[in-house]
């Protein structure tokens, strides 16, 4: 699903057409056999000349789904196009008219349509039913749109989540029973209080737990309610909890790259890696052009670590690096990873450049294994320092009262 063009002559339009192009996504997503890449990866493309049969070899995808959105006023008009990655030709194309509060049902058809055409029936059901539990005010959905197109930017910053803030806000105060602006203000105010870009991170969360339950009582098998309310629990270090949630999610939509990295996050923090290096490389799959591929990549660093994969660890922490090359942790891992495979060059010269950005590291990891009750997860903790300590890591200082 390529992001859809805005031909409105209005630049202020892009988020209605990024907003179509993610719901459509999403309803395309329900059927448990199809195989949708993400958003963030899809929009690379945006503003591209693309080649269908180039996309589908570089993203293993057999369709490309491309469209236009024109929006004068209150009118809205969609074209859409399915194209054969193949062959290159088009296999089903289609114009759709409607008015913006009725966006609901104007994406349902378009769904219907393309699901008529591929006989993906559960598809057409499925987007029947989330059209009907869409918001009905339109300018709340506007606000709405706009707040997820800042979320979901790639310089999404402290300021940019107030301006999101903002917007999810308004979308509440006109349809206070709008699920989804609930659900992505729960995100914003985890990940500001994550982030320590609150003044009360404990009111922030608490705040966001309460909106998720609101949001959950709506509409109990939304994926990223789910997502939301296991990254809540991740933040308060209840792991097990954690990946209940993000598991649901999956069930919810096997499409959401988010809620495979953060199981196989999850499962590393339970002593179960192994598990989680599939999990991760499905979020890659999924999205790997996404602002969290460098996050998964650096966690598939510390799953082979963990695991004592060292060679493996090696490979994978340095292409992490290549990254996010500000990421303490790959950096602990590699130095570690190069101390127990026994090259000790490499391992001291890593473990300098640790020193030099986090001279406290070991005891962020003596910290992070005495918080934990799971002995695997213990173990392999207490393995990487042995190993950075053979790197020569000192212990760091000690902190007084």
């Amino acid at each position: 699903m390529l992001p859809f063009e805005n031909l409105s002559g209005d630049s202020g339009q892009e988020y209605f057409a990024d907003g179509i192009t993610d719901d459509l996504t999403t309803d395309l997503s329900q059927w448990s056999d199809c195989f949708v890449i993400a958003r963030n990866t899809a929009f690379t493309y945006k503003g591209k000349a693309v080649d269908a049969k180039e996309i589908g070899r570089e993203l293993g995808v057999r369709y490309v789904l491309e469209g236009s959105v024109r929006r004068v006023g209150e009118a809205v008009e969609v074209n859409a196009q399915l194209i054969s990655t193949e062959t290159g030709a088009h296999v089903w194309a289609d114009r759709f008219e409607g008015q913006r509060s009725n966006l609901g049902q104007l994406q349902f058809e378009i769904v219907a349509r393309l699901a008529n055409s591929l006989g993906l029936e559960l598809v057409k059901a499925e987007a029947l039913r989330t059209m009907r539990e869409r918001p009905s005010n339109p300018d709340a959905v506007d606000f709405w749109m706009r707040g997820t197109a800042i979320l979901a930017s790639n310089n999404f910053n402290k300021s940019a989540s107030n301006d999101a803030m903002q917007l999810f806000e308004r979308a509440l105060a006109l349809d206070p029973k709008n699920e989804q602006a609930m659900t992505f203000l729960a995100i914003v105010l985890a990940v500001r209080a994550e982030s320590h870009w609150s003044d009360n991170s404990s009111g922030d969360l608490a705040r966001a737990e309460e909106l998720l339950n609101a949001a959950f009582a709506l509409q109990p098998d939304d994926t990223w309610v789910h997502f939301t309310k296991g990254y809540i629990l991740s933040i308060k270090g209840q792991w097990k909890a954690a990946l209940t949630e993000a598991e649901m999610a999956i069930a919810d939509d096997r499409n959401n790259p988010r809620a495979y990295g953060n199981a196989g996050f999850y499962k590393m923090h339970l002593g179960r890696s192994q598990e989680g290096i599939a999990d991760i490389e499905m979020a890659l799959r999924l999205d790997p052009h996404s602002s969290e591929a460098p996050f998964w990549q650096a966690h598939l660093c510390y799953l082979r670590a963990h695991l004592a994969q060292w060679e493996k660890a090696i490979e994978q922490c340095e292409k992490a690096l290549a990254a996010k090359p500000d990421d303490s942790g790959s950096f602990a891992d590699l130095a570690a990873a190069y101390a127990w495979a026994g090259h000790d060059k490499e391992a001291r010269e890593t473990a300098a450049k640790l020193r030099a950005r986090d001279p406290n590291h070991m005891q962020t990891l003596q910290t992070s294994m005495d918080s934990h009750d799971d002995p695997t997860y213990k173990a392999e903790i207490a393995r990487i320092m042995e190993g950075l300590r053979k790197a020569g890591m000192p212990e760091g200082e000690q902190k007084t009262n």
